[in-house]
């Protein structure tokens, strides 16, 4: 059965394709958290990026999480998505039981309580930002197809998430996965 074209929306995956080389979205799996007229907004939320939360928060709980890239944009600041809902008010549902943001202060409390483990919560640096029709363009020029996004996601190893969801799109996509970095290189 062939894959079927979905168009973003608030929730849905934006997986780069593998010719897009522009430094911060290659090999990107994007988790949208909004889409509207006004823009998009969403998360990278398959790029770690090697160092501990601690390494550059000094008012956090000293636990052990991974810090993620989430974007190009106001990397100054640090973003949230979680699996633990109502527990952090005002945290905005995107999808699937996963949750966008929310008290930060709340947010420490239940780390610091061990009341959330770094499988609930990933921390990010910067987020990606669209202006209005920005991403149709984009989506036109063939730099993204649009997925679901399923739970199982969350818990797969974020390097392979790329190659895993292309892979699970079949056909032309199997050999998108499979696709050096550099496509000049095959």
């Amino acid at each position: 059965m062939p894959f079927k074209l979905l168009q973003p929306e608030q929730g849905k995956l934006l997986v780069s394709e593998p010719s897009l080389q522009d430094f911060y979205f290659n090999k990107s799996v994007v988790l949208l958290a909004e889409h509207n007229a006004e823009g998009s907004f969403g998360i990278i939320i398959n790029k770690p990026v090697g160092i501990k939360l601690q390494d550059v928060l000094t008012d956090f709980p000293e636990i052990n999480f991974p810090l993620f890239f989430g974007g190009p944009v106001n990397t100054n600041c640090l973003y949230f998505i979680h699996r633990v809902g109502n527990k952090i008010p005002k945290s905005v549902h995107i999808t699937d039981g996963i949750f966008w943001g929310g008290d930060i202060e709340i947010a420490k409390q239940l780390i610091n309580d061990a009341r959330i483990t770094n499988n609930q919560i990933r921390f990010f640096i910067g987020y990606s930002g669209w202006n209005p029709n920005q991403l149709t363009q984009e989506l036109k020029e063939k730099s993204w197809v649009v997925t679901n996004f399923s739970d199982s996601q969350w818990d797969e190893t974020p390097k392979m998430l790329w190659g895993n969801i292309l892979r699970t799109l079949g056909g032309e996509y199997t050999l998108w996965a499979n696709s050096p970095s550099d496509p000049a290189m095959n």
